[in-house]
């Protein structure tokens, strides 16, 4: 852990202090804090915008109700994500992962705000990602994307090391196996095949 993880962690341990003690505000400023990185991790649960705000308020709505029994075993960013993950499992169990009509317009809007290959990799590796399990695609994003630790991990996800390691191996041999097929480099693909 660097020295701005560090700092980082003593601020949010002062501001779960501060909520257990009922200031909303440090609730808030948590909640901007995470936000973000919530929607990114959640973002490889379901793709459902409906269910990862669902589930970031219920992740908020625990960090409220039990920041007193917060007893600093891991990282405050280690703790919320391990609720996120629970809160976006039952969420997943209760609503299905059924993609929700799109706007077309706001697609466009968004299409053209993108760079055209920023916009391609990220689809690349997104459809990639699709290729794997829900457990081996949060590996993935919290290990990658995240950047915690394989113990953090295990912490979050609530199972043993070995099983994360497991995962993240078995994610990366299908990324390595599915994702030059999705790039067009499948002899399928190749130019005067079929």
């Amino acid at each position: 852990m660097n020295d701005d993880d560090i700092d980082a962690d003593v601020t949010d341990r002062m501001l779960l202090q501060r909520m257990s003690t009922g200031d909303r505000a440090a609730l808030s400023v948590l909640y901007r804090s995470y936000h973000g990185r919530l929607c990114r991790f959640l973002s490889r649960l379901t793709r459902r915008p409906d269910v990862i705000e669902e589930v970031i308020n219920d992740c908020f709505w625990v960090a409220w109700q039990k920041a007193g029994s917060f007893h600093g075993d891991s990282r405050v960013s280690t703790w919320l994500m391990g609720i996120a993950y629970r809160c976006g499992l039952k969420a997943l169990r209760q609503h299905g992962d059924e993609p929700v009509e799109d706007d077309p317009q706001s697609e466009q809007r968004t299409a053209d705000n993108d760079l055209d290959e920023d916009r391609e990799l990220r689809d690349w590796l997104s459809k990639g990602l699709d290729h794997l399990s829900v457990d081996q695609r949060v590996v993935i994003e919290l290990v990658y994307g995240v950047g915690h630790t394989l113990d953090d991990v295990a912490v979050i996800m609530q199972c043993p090391v070995g099983t994360v390691k497991a995962r993240l191996f078995h994610a990366r041999v299908k990324l390595r196996n599915v994702l030059p097929a999705l790039a067009g480099d499948s002899p399928k693909h190749k130019e005067g095949a079929p």
